[in-house]
């Protein structure tokens, strides 16, 4: 076996193991608190932090202007929200923002499909909502503040549009005022404006706060190893990313009252749960830093994220307000990028989970991006991406594809050297090697496409995975989902028969569609730009593979098949040009002739 089958042989092994491997671990597709009462934050000086809100016991909260149970919050008055893109109400009932459905999203394809509910009341099933109050400090009480359980007055406002907010107000009977003014814009960031005025005696100090209560994980929750969901909080620049079962595993806070991780913020964070395609995240405004705490309730399983702002010392006949944003939506990456342009959300594209190819997965969708505004249609605009790949990668594979043609060009002169070293492997190493020098040929070049080939793969298959503007894509004809497999079926003749294909379980794997059979038969021309190797072992390899790779691929993304068959065919043109203007004409049609004629013989025996 000569250098170039070896080294083609090891790279073609290494990336089959590689995307095997890939395919194997990741298929497609005691007292407790309740997290919605805040705690007596300590006696702190201005402008220090202040404690994390706390949790109470029973369900009920200690700190609300009516003790109610939890699930009275569904019965409670409400303000709708009214917008282009959600609609919702907001609960007078702490004031918690419950409600929220995104307008231009259906849980599926099929016909009147609900539209997508991200956040949702407390006493409905995986209940999920945004909670603001006031943590109290010197010179109030826990029942001077208000709560999740308080009720609020509507000041002002019907309906919270993008152009009209609401506000609510509170007065605890004390001397202090409390309103809470909302504004939505025309996406997905809610603005909250807290202010406290103080019209009795003495000065009081307290800490707002927001906080995302999360009763259970996700219905949906896909626990795919490439996705991350869960806890994602960006501290000073610095991204954690926490999995909702290792939230479960925090040590116990004694401070917090519960099971807590608490990162005091300098500067500029923001802290929120993020699903595979939606998101709600506290943004404190300003850059006076705040607490970011994240706490996990064992007996109730409730996932918690909270946001603690700096304490406000408020003097008699003044008043203190403090601002924070919620960020309540979809993950639409042109979205979040003008929040972390324009709206000054540090990092906020990093909520996006880029994964450690981020250096390729990043450029990589930003061109598909532009692409699919530019064409329209992210089918297409997967091709013309592949298109413009190859053309980046293309000197390196001129080199490849120049270098296996002159190896060809050497093979008459190699089985004269094997001839003339006989078993002496080392003499023919040796040769070969001289050989290789005096020509200037590199055995090793005929790797490098696919050796580039996989992390490009890789990369691309990450963003097609992770991007919402991949989902429910489509392209034409029966491909009307990109992140989805190829919905058609060998089984029932692509549709020609009358009768849906039934539920496989893992022999789903053998019910391929048009786009995995189209991609294993781009494989195997591709083989055909050369005979067959001699050596029994490779000829094996090489028969298998493209059908090994059409059945692996066949429960993959769509998009991700269009890329590859449309990466097969370009490498297909490019390999066969560059090796006619090398002087070798590649005899496709003989080659494959003489396959079939193999195989014929082979079954005469």
């Amino acid at each position: 076996m000569d250098d170039q089958n070896k080294n083609l042989i090891l790279a073609t092994a290494l990336s089959f193991g590689v995307i095997l491997i890939w395919f194997l671990l990741f298929p497609p597709p005691e007292t407790v608190e309740d997290p919605n009462a805040p705690a007596v934050a300590e006696s702190t000086e201005a402008g220090t932090p202040a404690t994390a809100p706390a949790l109470s016991t029973a369900g009920t909260t200690a700190g609300a202007a009516t003790t109610v149970e939890p699930t009275a919050a569904a019965d409670a008055p409400r303000l709708d929200i009214a917008t282009d893109r959600v609609t919702g109400s907001i609960s007078l009932l702490g004031g918690r923002i419950d409600d929220l459905k995104l307008n231009d999203y259906r849980e599926t394809l099929d016909e009147g499909a609900p539209i997508v509910t991200l956040l949702s009341p407390n006493g409905e099933p995986n209940a999920y909502y945004a909670l603001y109050g006031w943590a109290p400090g010197a010179g109030l009480t826990l029942d001077q503040v208000p709560g999740s359980n308080t009720l609020w007055s509507v000041e002002s406002g019907e309906t919270l549009t993008a152009e009209s907010p609401v506000t609510l107000s509170w007065d605890n009977g004390a001397g202090l005022t409390f309103r809470r003014t909302i504004s939505v814009d025309e996406n997905f960031m809610f603005s909250v404006a807290q202010t406290v005025e103080n019209t009795g005696a003495g000065t009081v100090s307290l800490a707002p706060y927001g906080v995302l209560a999360r009763y259970g994980e996700p219905e949906d929750l896909k626990n795919f190893f490439i996705l991350h969901e869960g806890l994602i909080s960006m501290a000073d620049g610095e991204l954690a990313e926490v999995d909702y079962d290792d939230m479960t595993d925090y040590s116990y806070d004694q401070r917090e009252g519960a099971a807590a991780e608490v990162t005091q913020v300098e500067s500029e964070g923001w802290i929120g749960f993020t699903d595979h395609y939606w998101m709600a995240t506290l943004i404190p405004g300003g850059d006076a830093g705040f607490k970011s705490v994240s706490k996990y309730d064992a007996a109730r399983d409730i996932y918690q994220a909270e946001a603690v702002m700096r304490t406000l010392t408020v003097a008699e006949g003044e008043t203190a307000e403090a601002n924070s944003q919620l960020f309540a939506g979809a993950k639409e990456w042109a979205t979040i990028r003008a929040y972390q342009n324009e709206g000054g959300v540090t990092g906020f594209l990093e909520s996006i989970d880029w994964g450690w190819f981020a250096f390729l997965t990043k450029p990589i969708f930003a061109l598909l991006h532009w692409l699919n505004g530019f064409i329209g249609n992210m089918g297409w605009a997967i091709i013309g991406l592949t298109v413009i790949l190859k053309i980046i990668v293309f000197p390196l594979a001129y080199k490849s594809y120049a270098s296996m043609a002159k190896m060809k060009e050497l093979q008459p002169q190699m089985e004269k050297l094997k001839e003339a070293a006989g078993d002496d492997r080392q003499k023919m190493q040796q040769s070969m090697m001289e050989l290789y020098k005096k020509e200037k040929v590199n055995p090793a070049a005929g790797c490098l496409p696919i050796l580039i080939q996989i992390p490009i793969f890789f990369s691309l298959y990450k963003v097609i995975f992770v991007t919402l503007e991949l989902r429910h894509a489509p392209w034409f004809g029966w491909i009307n989902d990109l992140s989805a497999p190829d919905p058609s079926s060998i089984i029932n003749l692509f549709g020609l028969l009358p009768f849906a294909v039934p539920d496989l379980g893992f022999f789903e794997l053998f019910s391929l569609g048009i786009l995995p059979i189209l991609l294993g038969i781009s494989m195997w021309l591709q083989q055909k730009l050369n005979p067959a190797p001699t050596d029994p072992t490779q000829q094996m390899i090489f028969a298998w593979m493209p059908w090994v790779f059409m059945f692996m691929l066949g429960s993959f993304a769509s998009g991700l098949v269009v890329y590859w068959i449309t990466n097969n065919v370009i490498t297909f043109t490019q390999q066969y040009a560059i090796m006619r203007h090398h002087g070798y004409k590649p005899d496709v049609f003989g080659n494959i002739k003489a396959s079939f004629k193999k195989k014929q013989k082979e079954d005469a025996k």
